[in-house]
């Protein structure tokens, strides 16, 4: 097992890691730029190296400056958290050149998978069920006309290096494809420095279901049911929850077994998510495969009473997974709420600021990941969420209705929030009664939207 780890992150997902090498003995080491000299997880860790100033590009991104802090804490492997360096083929690469440990898959899968117009190629030369589209990357304009000509309108623009939502379009028709071609691609160019795109049909109203995979050095792959990720603004999550209630064992079991066939056809290592999506007639397609920990991935550890944070260090050692296929069950169900610092009557427009009050919500079944305290200045040069709310029940109703509970209890005074968006979400009748797909945010609040939202 690793003596230290360095937490090549920041804010709550760094806390977690810590948190998670604490109760397994492990030393750790964190990073932090200028303007996290104060965040919480520069306190927790055993040790903390500045890194740079507060651009991403000169701190959290600048691969030899962590890899630099690595050599001189002496840590023998490092954990990307998720964001930044997590996904990053290169990073993984130098990691091994320089005989540190990777916390995740090899840079060569990560390579395979992260391509995201190169995984579904992958993906469908493995027998996986893939959205119609084209397999080639596509770099201009007039080749993604040819293409969505060929597929048929309404087609989805995506950033093959793509992720967060970002680099994102549908194209309705051939009057709207070029503006939303130039801007996907102009997106993914500005926060993947890559232009390659690919184009494939735009599926109406489906759910956004994704698989947990957990795999061993050893060739053991197995999944951890899936999370319900349908709740979205912009292409990007506001609320998961685990399990999908509204898909059968046997449609639960055959997602279960293509998304390990997923994992095994590219060698995969180490924690993963498959994600899919699920059309209203019950046929599901593989979307993509985020090669990391999930933000999400509270949801999957209450229901499964397992540690993935754990599982990824063990792995990573060397060690088999801790469980079998058979051994795994999903007990009650979870919801997780994304808390950010942002106005949803501004169009979430981020607010940045001092935490002057701040309350968190307890009891059996809640929890919350966080790395924000009373007095801490929120810094505007990062992702605006503050905080993880998560709950968990007998059953869905429970979940829910603890849920409303923990949000009404939740006080953060000092910067503006999406605390009563989210609880507007959770109190709606169409998701209390299980009836959300991804368009569900622009269908009942179109006065947080400005235009529709999937456009």
């Amino acid at each position: 097992m690793f003596d230290k780890i360095l937490i090549a992150n920041r804010g709550e997902i760094a806390v977690r890691i810590i948190r998670a090498c604490r109760e397994m003995g492990i030393k750790t080491a964190a990073v932090y730029s200028q303007a996290d000299r104060d965040c919480l997880h520069t306190m927790l860790a055993d040790e903390a190296v500045c890194i740079g100033p507060a651009p991403s590009s000169q701190s959290y991104l600048n691969m030899e400056r962590i890899l630099s802090a690595c050599a001189a804490v002496g840590a023998d492997a490092i954990h990307p958290g998720f964001g930044f360096l997590s996904e990053n083929a290169r990073f993984a690469r130098l990691c091994e050149k320089c005989g540190i440990v990777f916390i995740g898959p090899s840079a060569d899968v990560i390579c395979r998978m992260g391509n995201k117009a190169q995984a579904r190629k992958t993906m469908r030369e493995a027998g996986i069920p893939v959205a119609p589209g084209g397999l080639e990357p596509v770099h201009t304009t007039q080749q993604g006309m040819e293409l969505a000509e060929k597929i048929g309108f309404p087609v989805m623009i995506k950033a093959s290096s793509g992720g967060g939502g970002k680099g994102m379009r549908i194209a309705e028709d051939r009057e709207g494809f070029s503006e939303a071609f130039k801007s996907a691609q102009l997106e993914s160019v500005k926060g993947f420095s890559d232009d390659t795109m690919y184009i494939e049909k735009y599926m109406e109203r489906p759910r956004h279901i994704e698989v947990q995979i957990l795999a061993d050095k050893l060739g053991n792959v197995i999944h951890l049911g899936e999370r319900d990720c349908s709740i979205q603004r912009r292409h990007q999550k506001v609320l998961e929850e685990a399990p999908c209630c509204r898909i059968s064992e046997e449609l639960r079991g055959r997602m279960g077994e293509v998304a390990v066939r997923a994992a095994k056809a590219v060698g995969y290592e180490n924690a993963g998510t498959v994600e899919f999506l699920l059309d209203r007639e019950g046929r599901f397609y593989f979307m993509e495969m985020n090669t990391r920990i999930q933000v999400e991935h509270p949801v999957t550890e209450l229901v499964t009473g397992l540690d993935l944070v754990k599982e990824q260090i063990r792995v990573a050692a060397g060690e088999a997974l801790s469980l079998s296929q058979e051994e795994v069950q999903i007990c009650g169900h979870a919801i997780e709420c994304r808390i950010n610092a942002e106005n949803p009557a501004r169009g979430f427009l981020p607010s940045p600021g001092k935490i002057q009050e701040l309350h968190l919500p307890g009891g059996n079944g809640i929890r919350v990941d966080t790395h924000i305290y009373p007095g801490y200045a929120i810094p505007p040069d990062y992702d605006s969420m503050l905080l993880k709310l998560i709950v968990h029940g007998r059953d869905r109703r429970e979940a829910v209705c603890k849920m409303r509970s923990a949000l009404g209890e939740l006080i953060v005074e000092g910067v503006d929030t999406n605390r009563d968006f989210q609880y507007e979400v959770i109190s709606h009748p169409a998701f209390r009664e299980a009836r959300a797909d991804t368009l569900f945010i622009s269908d009942h609040f179109p006065q947080y939207c400005g235009q529709r939202e999937n456009l």
